[in-house]
């Protein structure tokens, strides 16, 4: 036993010697920093749940108020936190092929049809898989797509008149049906109604594979800050048997169409029908269950919590809520009664509420990057020395702290839909999809299907704070996104004055 114990001592020895030594990273370069501590870093407030992450991070955006950068220890990985908007559009436009690349939130060998999505592909491959997707989410798609999205919010804002007026609701389980319903015919081409068979197979997998507040936000959270850990003791994010249930529905939605002749404006379609040089389909099975999965995981619940934070501002904000219903109203006048694309599109005040909800709650509170070749950031403050990044080595970007700035977004605690209504939108401080050339391909998408649904419920309800509604919002302490604490509670009524061309929808 004792060459054992002693291996494993020498083994721990240098575990910490080397950590120690990867925790002075910033010290070293005189990077403006906090003292982390062993193991936790500078995620000791968030570990131990005295602040959100969100919060964490801010707290130390605020330390650094004239620094360029700040070093962070995420645990015990240095993260340079790049705070300067001209350093963050050097950074991740200008110099974009330094910084290319995400972390991944799988293991390739434990998940591997999730590992081959958009998000987690490098380089060359990413490059390959981007130019050859863009076109799923281009205008002309979006709106083959539109017509497929009003159904679902029709069943949607139905379900909500006829079995939710005068109740308390829940308002994420019930937009995490409509987003599932969306998802399921726009991606996987196949129609599910949620509010009518709530136990549907395709929502029930949905809802207990892809909820960010369940142990799949652990398990991304060990994937992301500690895969060699995940690695070791086989964290699976993905059972075998969701890949194998969504691979399923994609072969047979392909054999289906292969022998019937059917085709419809969505995901699935768009990898079948790309071609090679010589003709032959480029993506098998696998492939294009990948690409669709994780078209689902974005899709679920992370766009059905970003609608159940504008839900509950229109709710908490009466006068903002009466602008929108009037803008609504004005364009069913103007449209016979039937919402369009074209003018869905053209609502300037609901684009303004939607852009000021993701800039109080962009879901992530940074957006990440990895050094892919060696650069050399300017002095982090006026006198310093200029620092260089090592391949390897993370960079983020604040997009919590940076939407809250008053010097970019006056009272940025207050929920403003008018600080946009100018169509300007400063996109290095202001990022709530992402920035450069990496931005989130589905961003597009997902405003759409946010307006629609919004056009909708306001077409038909008015939304109420309950005495369950959190005023102000607490963020949930246990999750690294963007979380509500406690749940997203609000009354439901029928409107008022019901518009006189619902009937002829």
């Amino acid at each position: 036993m004792e060459p054992t114990v002693l291996l494993i001592a020498v083994f721990m020895v240098c575990f910490c010697l080397y950590n120690i030594m990867k925790m002075t990273r910033f010290e070293k370069v005189n990077v403006p920093h906090e003292r982390p501590y062993f193991f936790l870093g500078n995620m000791a407030p968030f570990f131990f749940q005295r602040m959100s992450m969100m919060e964490n991070m801010e707290r130390l955006y605020k330390r650094f108020p004239n620094t360029k950068y700040y070093g962070f220890y995420n645990f015990m990985t240095p993260t340079f936190i790049i705070r300067d908007p001209e350093l963050i559009t050097s950074v991740a436009i200008k110099n974009f092929n330094n910084f290319c690349d995400h972390n991944s939130f799988v293991n390739k060998e434990l998940d591997p049809m999730a590992s081959r999505n958009i998000f987690s592909l490098r380089g060359d491959r990413w490059r390959e898989m981007r130019k050859i997707i863009s076109p799923a989410f281009s205008s002309t798609k979006m709106k083959m797509m539109f017509q497929l999205m009003c159904e679902c919010a029709d069943n949607f804002s139905n379900h909500m008149v006829n079995n939710k007026v005068n109740t308390t609701v829940n308002v994420k389980e019930e937009m995490s049906k409509y987003t599932n319903d969306v998802v399921a015919t726009c991606a996987f081409g196949i129609n599910v109604d949620s509010f009518k068979y709530p136990n549907n197979e395709f929502y029930v997998m949905g809802r207990n594979c892809v909820n960010f507040e369940t142990s799949l936000s652990f398990k991304f959270f060990l994937n992301i800050h500690f895969p060699n850990f995940a690695k070791f003791f086989r964290v699976q994010v993905f059972s075998k048997e969701v890949e194998n249930f969504f691979k399923e529905i994609v072969s047979k939605t392909v054999s289906v169409r292969e022998e019937k002749g059917i085709t419809r404006p969505d995901v699935i379609q768009l990898l079948m029908e790309t071609k090679d040089n010589n003709n032959r389909r480029m993506f098998d099975i696998d492939e294009m269950t990948a690409q669709a999965f994780v078209f689902f995981v974005a899709g679920f619940d992370t766009v059905a919590t970003v609608m159940s934070f504008l839900a509950h501002e229109v709710a908490v904000n009466p006068d903002i809520q009466s602008k929108l219903r009037t803008e609504i109203d004005q364009v069913l006048k103007e449209n016979g009664g039937k919402p369009t694309y074209e003018a869905i599109n053209s609502l300037k005040y609901m684009d303004a509420v939607i852009n000021e909800c993701l800039r109080l709650y962009p879901l992530g509170g940074f957006i990440d990057r990895i050094c892919v070749n060696e650069f050399v950031l300017p002095p982090p403050t006026p006198g310093g020395k200029p620092v260089t990044v090592k391949p390897g080595e993370s960079i983020w970007f604040p997009s919590y702290p940076l939407h809250r700035d008053p010097k970019y977004f006056p009272e940025p605690n207050k929920f403003d839909p008018d600080r946009f209504l100018n169509g300007h939108m400063d996109n290095s401080v202001y990022m709530p999809f992402g920035i450069g050339p990496r931005t989130c391909i589905g961003n597009r998408f997902a405003l759409i299907e946010m307006k629609v649904m919004l056009f909708h419920i306001l077409w038909r309800c008015d939304l109420e704070p309950d005495a369950k509604t959190k005023i102000p919002i607490v963020l949930n302490k246990k999750t690294f996104l963007t979380m509500i604490d406690g749940g997203f509670w609000l009354k439901i009524r029928a409107r008022n004055r019901q518009s006189p061309l619902r009937d002829e929808y």
